[in-house]
């Protein structure tokens, strides 16, 4: 049994997903709404969190996991990568998300953020592989830079193409760098330093999150897997 959430401390928008997913349960308890419910209790956390962008973002991803990880099981066929499978995560939502929220939120409210994100080497994984693998003579290898130049390219014909997919892949790909400073102790909380891409992390998963659990509410079927650490009834 899931503990209930109150609708009166949700901002609007949550509390518009939270009546969907109240119908939701009141038709079946299925292993989705159990998902959605743990999501929102998260982002309800996040919303709490009040300047406190580092507990937010923290509270934004937990959200985000207990929506988007399902355990499909050995027999749903060849295992992808998770980086695939993720991709494909995105794909499908930008795909079922008919009302274009997503792209009207990459194009026309987070456009500058956006950029700024994506052409920051402190949220590209490998820089940091580079910086923490230094050469013999303790200089730090430089064939980052190439693999960011190329990224840089990749997302700036998506941008110029309006490929709200391949953007959003990036996005996640580098906020989820920006997670794993985070939650592995890799920043100090509050500091002065890293500030902007906490900042923008959070805006952006603020309005992205809740458009993201809204398509997978309206398709179900499409994200009914269970979740990985199902409820024990003991």
């Amino acid at each position: 049994m899931t503990e209930p959430i109150s609708s009166s401390t949700l901002s609007p928008t949550l509390a518009a997903l939270f009546q969907r997913h109240q119908s939701q349960i009141a038709r079946q308890r299925t292993p989705f709404t159990l998902r959605m419910h743990r999501a929102l209790s998260w982002l309800q956390r996040a919303e709490s969190a009040a300047a406190d962008n580092d507990v937010a973002f923290i509270f934004q991803w937990i959200a985000f996991n207990a929506a988007y990880a399902q355990d499909l099981g050995e027999g749903s066929g060849a295992v992808a990568s998770e980086r695939q499978t993720f991709r494909n995560f995105i794909a499908d939502v930008c795909v079922l998300d008919k009302s274009k929220t997503l792209s009207a939120l990459v194009w026309q409210v987070f456009p500058g953020p956006i950029r700024l994100l994506l052409d920051n080497q402190y949220v590209f994984q490998p820089f940091w592989d580079a910086l923490n693998h230094p050469r013999s003579d303790g200089t730090t290898p430089d064939h980052w830079r190439e693999a960011f130049d190329d990224a840089r390219q990749r997302v700036h014909r998506a941008l110029a193409q309006q490929d709200t997919e391949r953007v959003l892949y990036e996005i996640f790909v580098r906020l989820y760098t920006l997670r794993n400073q985070l939650m592995h102790g890799g920043s100090t909380w509050n500091s002065s330093v890293n500030r902007a891409q906490v900042r923008d992390g959070r805006a952006l998963l603020t309005r992205i999150l809740p458009v993201v659990l809204e398509v997978m509410m309206d398709h179900p079927a499409r994200f009914e897997g269970r979740p990985f650490y199902p409820v024990v009834q003991e």
